[in-house]
């Protein structure tokens, strides 16, 4: 019975002693497991690189043709013929639309009648004040009949030709809003008229930029219906004042628009070109880390330990969190005023995996 009890006794020793020792070495595996380096996370990097860089003050505008009327009826009239299509260019003096003048034309010719008859009387006065056969008084008052006969063809002869609407300048007309036989009365419009040679494009600046800014500087933009396509313009005039309820100042800048793209009235997105080219540190926009507690980017350095080496045989690499102060951003790049120099390798893509001091292996060719 006693031997019974030992032999017991031996195996549960030995039971307990194979669970310790298997418990045992599975947590000593799961302990390798989680102690074991991570391997390294995959980024796309780019350079920090020191580039000529021109500052520009963003704005928005509207465009305005340089010349561009309604044109309108002077006095009234029937209209006679409309000599214009929708949408035809025309040329400065090209006759448009011409009204019923014949009574016009028939005042006309009263008052010429009237000027031959004065001017007859007058040089019969003439020549009776020559011989002093009449007062100054009578040959005076024979000369201002004369000057009055003259005045009114030159009233009716102007009547006869606002008759005949022109146009005041080359451009393109809009869409026609009379018919023959309309009756127009003064102020009635029958077209627009636009010059689209070339545009205006008008804006406004915070007033603190006033002292970067002068005639002559260029200005790009685009717009909405060629939104791949920039414009190239020049600054023409500075508004004298500033306008004292939102404390900006009004400028305006010419537009060649040779192909007729751009027409007035619309909604433009412009940069002021400054002069002030200074070499600046530029990085792509991706690799800046935005937030209220500052803007950060991850650097890509050799790792600590100098003898780990990745696969390749290649020095293993680790990110850096660093803090910067960044400037002017366009076309996807951020100038950086702090924090970084030209040369310093950043992530780009991939910044969501990161931490500081996290190993990782650039792999541009297939970006995140």
């Amino acid at each position: 019975m006693l031997r019974k009890l030992v032999l017991m006794l031996v195996v549960f020793i030995l039971a307990v002693a194979a669970l310790g020792a298997w418990k045992f070495w599975s947590i000593k595996q799961q302990i390798a497991i989680f102690t074991a380096p991570k391997p390294p996370i995959q980024i796309s990097a780019s350079l920090a690189q020191l580039q000529d860089w021109q500052t520009r003050l963003p704005a928005i505008g509207t465009l305005t043709a340089r010349q561009g009327v309604e044109l309108t009826a002077e006095i009234s009239g029937t209209v006679d013929q409309v000599l214009f299509e929708s949408g035809q260019q025309v040329e400065a003096g090209q006759p448009l639309l011409t009204m019923h003048d014949e009574v016009e034309r028939a005042s006309l010719a009263t008052a010429e009648a009237q000027v031959e008859l004065a001017r007859l009387d007058f040089n019969r006065q003439q020549n009776l004040l020559q011989r002093q056969s009449i007062s100054q008084a009578q040959f005076d008052q024979a000369s201002s009949t004369l000057r009055q006969a003259q005045a009114r063809v030159a009233e009716a002869r102007a009547i006869v030709q606002k008759k005949t609407i022109s146009a005041p300048f080359s451009g393109r007309l809009g869409i026609i809003q009379v018919d023959p036989g309309d009756y127009l009365s003064p102020g009635t419009l029958i077209a627009t008229l636009q010059d689209l040679s070339s545009l205006y494009v008008d804006f406004s600046l915070a007033e603190q930029h006033y002292p970067a800014l002068s005639t002559g500087q260029q200005v790009k933009l685009t717009v909405a219906a060629f939104p791949e396509q920039g414009f190239t313009g020049q600054i023409t005039a500075i508004n004298p004042r500033v306008e004292a309820s939102s404390r900006t100042l009004l400028v305006r800048a010419g537009v060649s628009n040779p192909e007729e793209q751009l027409l007035p009235g619309m909604f433009a997105e412009l940069n002021v070109l400054l002069p002030d080219v200074q070499p600046r540190v530029v990085v792509p926009e991706t690799a800046i880390n935005f937030s209220l507690y500052g803007h950060s980017v991850y650097v890509v350095v050799p790792t600590d330990d100098q003898g780990q080496a990745q696969e390749d045989g290649e020095q293993a690499l680790q990110v850096k969190r660093r803090f910067v102060t960044t400037g002017e951003r366009r076309d996807g790049q951020v100038v950086v005023l702090e924090g970084l120099e030209d040369g310093d390798q950043v992530v780009s893509a991939g910044q969501l995996k990161l931490n500081d001091g996290a190993a990782v292996v650039i792999n541009n060719s297939n970006p995140l």
